[in-house]
């Protein structure tokens, strides 16, 4: 369980193919710290397994799935990604809950400067857009993040100066693909009005 708030940015190092997928090599001043083999890790907004660690290095097993359900597999050496430690019991809860299971991938409509702040279009996928409120959380590349506007085939989200700077949102142009995962809250209510409207 990961909150959203993202720790760090980290530089990926090497990508390598192996019989299972790819391993993926990050270097992480902040995050690797105080993490081991086995602790899990929120790249990007998905929650991978260390499988490597030396050092400020830490490495991961991407399988085709991940690789498939997520932008990751189109990362290359010195692209920036949003780290964040999985959430500890005595933790501060300053974003929302964020499983780490990415949702979908979705295009970036457009991001413009608007005066101090800046705007974030994001195509809002047709299955997913029953998860999707005015206010309500979501999460982009991992960042807890809230719906300024829900359109038709959109959302909008409106990011300050501080979470440009601590995350690579700063890197993203119109075209490229986000992680997206709604907001868990949502999904059950959906699932129990879902179950209702059967039993009936």
């Amino acid at each position: 369980m990961f909150t959203g708030i993202v720790e760090e940015t980290g530089s990926v190092i090497a990508l390598r193919q192996t019989p299972r997928g790819v391993n993926l090599s990050i270097r992480a001043e902040l995050v690797s710290q105080d993490i081991g083999i086995g602790d899990s890790v929120a790249v990007n907004g998905c929650c991978l397994t260390v499988t490597g660690r030396d050092e400020k290095l830490l490495s991961f097993d991407l399988l085709a799935e991940t690789l498939r359900c997520t932008n990751l597999g189109q990362l290359h050496e010195d692209s920036l990604v949003n780290l964040e430690r999985s959430l500890s019991a005595s933790a501060r809860l300053g974003g929302h809950f964020v499983q780490g299971h990415v949702d979908c991938t979705s295009p970036v409509i457009s991001f413009e400067k608007s005066g101090a702040d800046y705007r974030l279009e994001v195509v809002l996928p047709p299955q997913f857009e029953q998860n999707m409120i005015y206010k309500g959380s979501i999460a982009v590349d991992g960042i807890s993040l809230t719906a300024a506007e829900v359109r038709e085939e959109s959302f909008v989200i409106w990011i300050i100066p501080h979470t440009l700077a601590v995350t690579n949102l700063s890197t993203r142009k119109a075209g490229e693909l986000v992680n997206l995962e709604f907001d868990v809250l949502a999904k059950y209510i959906e699932r129990l009005v879902l179950l209702n409207k059967v039993q009936k």
